[in-house]
């Protein structure tokens, strides 16, 4: 992914208004983000508990989505796996990230949603960046640019719902 100033993830959000986009929490450290390890950006957001951002490239331009997430505790014992990265998670490692959709139909209130790592960091999962407290990848016979190609995949055709 190439590098986003703060204006230009502002800029992107598709599913939200504008003053909600100027208002959102953006990561202080974005000259220290691996860039080039990311296929999306996505952070939680520190004042909100409950709310969390994505930014990536779709359609040939940076597209920004607002998601929600459920509060709710799971028990540890508990195991989800993220629909982008196939990574597994104990507990609340794996969350339901819903988004409103884009345009009238978002106003109206529906959204649409996808099972994803709750700290947003697929891209590092993926490439063995980032390690797992406890959980697990599955062992692949796909190369790692079979799996990131697989895993944008996934992040477009949810993206896509959210202009269906």
């Amino acid at each position: 992914m190439r590098p986003l100033s703060e204006q230009d993830i502002r800029n992107s959000f598709v599913n939200c208004s504008k003053g909600e986009a100027k208002r959102l929490a953006i990561p202080r450290d974005l000259a220290e983000r691996p860039w080039d390890d990311l296929d999306f950006l996505g952070w939680r957001d520190p004042g909100a508990p409950d709310r969390s951002y994505l930014v990536t490239e779709w359609a040939g331009r940076p597209t920004g989505v607002t998601l929600r997430f459920p509060s709710g505790q799971r028990g540890f014992l508990h195991r989800s796996m993220c629909s982008v990265c196939l990574t597994t998670h104990p507990g609340n490692g794996v969350s339901l990230m819903t988004a409103r959709k884009a345009g009238t139909a978002g106003r109206e209130g529906n959204s649409v949603g996808i099972y994803m790592c709750a700290d947003l960091a697929c891209s590092l999962y993926l490439r063995g960046k980032k390690q797992l407290d406890s959980g697990s990848r599955i062992g692949e016979s796909l190369t790692l640019e079979q799996q990131i190609a697989r895993a944008t995949g996934h992040l477009s055709a949810f993206l896509d719902r959210l202009y269906a």
